[in-house]
């Protein structure tokens, strides 16, 4: 699946207003490393059906056995280490006869910085090696999923280092002279071997995180299915990042593909094409989604219509970006490989003539892309009767509830048809908008 920046701030998967977004909701990576191999798997899912389907067996496979993750791997057990093989350099010789024949004590008391290092830093080692024997262990599981096994091979096969057995013996009661030999050593032979370690504790981090959040959000791991027919469905479908969401149930299938919404300002479309975005990317990541149950069949990408950006340097308007926006869009629909389409009220930056005309054309362009998934909202309800009879789209609204003194409510409730709502004067006088604006200046 492939997502642009564009994309991921839209769906608020990285917001760029610095809040946690999305991500902070996955993010349970114990070590900066996981992180940032999170991020990348999150910037860059599984590219076929095949590879998302092994990941999801290896995300299912942490979340039922999550006891079997080693807590004895901090944060600093990572950053320790670095900070020990960088400094390795600097380190030409051996201990002398000299420094050997000191005891401890004066090692301390002579050379107080080096002596807490280096008991400090191979400590550290022998713990990390401790939890990569463990997770090596867990290749004798059942049912270990194939990118699994591999890491877990590949981590057996570097703790195969004949220093190995002498670091994991390490405690606190080891000399300090029989450190200081094993540090040398340990700078010299194992500072490659302990960073392919790394990489795969790394991957194994992110995998378990998702894992974890899955498990944690009371989430369910979706059906997926191949590319083709395309398919999405989901019943119960939340957005994450509410306190309390409303749920959805939304069908499409390869004869119904484009959803046109309807609604007023604020009843709750573009939070809806959210949670559609949202749950498709997660299910794309081989985690589960925010839903009672949900089927995908493989996306190629998720393409976003939302919050376009003008740019004053490049000359640039606000429609222009819209225009270039859809441009992009487009280019994508010419691929066969099917697509998510999210697009919130279009062309906003012209006039509501304009707007129509723009978006009508859009819509009759989309109709000859079978092959994709598209939601696009709007409040021209003009545009939405110029295809209320066509047979493949699927008209959905969001309910406004009015009363006769003004005021008025939002359910949040998606219905089938067209809605007419317009509030917008309403909400203008409500907010004493009109009001303050006929008022004298004193």
């Amino acid at each position: 699946m492939q997502n642009d920046k564009t994309t991921l701030r839209d769906l608020s998967i990285f917001p760029s207003d610095g809040s946690g977004g999305v991500y902070a909701l996955i993010d349970h990576a114990i070590t900066h490393a996981g992180k940032d191999t999170l991020r990348r798997h999150i910037q860059n899912p599984p590219g076929t059906f095949e590879k998302l389907k092994e990941q999801q067996d290896t995300i299912k496979f942490w979340s039922a056995h999550l006891e079997l993750w080693p807590t004895i791997i901090s944060n600093g057990t990572l950053v320790m280490l670095d900070k020990f093989f960088e400094s390795a350099d600097s380190i030409s010789t051996p201990p002398t006869g000299v420094t050997l024949l000191l005891s401890s004590f004066f090692q301390k008391l002579l050379n107080k910085q080096e002596y807490f290092f280096t008991q400090f830093s191979l400590s550290h080692l022998s713990d990390f090696l401790k939890g990569c024997t463990q997770l090596a262990e867990t290749a004798s599981v059942a049912g270990v999923p194939a990118p699994l096994k591999r890491e877990l091979d590949a981590i057996k096969e570097g703790l195969a280092h004949r220093l190995t057995p002498e670091v994991l013996e390490i405690t606190k009661h080891t000399k300090y002279n029989d450190l200081l030999l094993l540090n040398h050593r340990v700078r010299r032979e194992m500072k490659n071997m302990v960073y392919r370690l790394i990489s795969s504790y790394a991957k194994l981090d992110a995998w378990h995180a998702m894992a974890k959040a899955t498990i944690e959000n009371k989430w369910i791991f979706p059906e997926l299915l191949p590319e083709i027919p395309v398919c999405f469905e989901a019943k119960g479908l939340k957005h994450p990042l509410l306190e309390q969401p409303v749920s959805y149930d939304i069908s499409f299938s390869n004869n119904q593909n484009f959803l046109l919404l309807t609604g007023a300002n604020m009843s709750g479309k573009t939070t809806f094409m959210r949670s559609l975005g949202v749950g498709a990317l997660l299910a794309h990541l081989g985690m589960g989604v925010p839903a009672a149950a949900l089927r995908t069949s493989f996306l190629q990408g998720i393409i976003t219509n939302m919050q376009v950006e003008d740019n004053i340097l490049r000359g640039e308007s606000y429609f222009f970006a819209e225009v270039q926006r859809m441009k992009q869009t487009a280019e994508k629909l010419l691929q066969h490989e099917p697509h998510l389409v999210l697009m919130d009220e279009l062309f906003k930056g012209t006039n509501v003539h304009d707007a129509y005309e723009c978006t009508k054309a859009v819509i009759e362009g989309l109709l000859h892309h079978p092959n994709h998934l598209m939601i696009l909202s709007t409040h021209l309800y003009e545009v939405a009767q110029q295809f209320s009879t066509n047979s493949k789209i699927i008209f959905s609204y969001f309910v406004t509830q009015m009363a006769e003194n003004g005021n008025y409510r939002f359910t949040y409730e998606l219905k089938s048809g067209i809605s007419n709502d317009r509030i917008g004067y309403r909400i203008l006088q409500k907010e004493g908008v009109i009001n303050l604006l006929n008022q004298n200046s004193k």
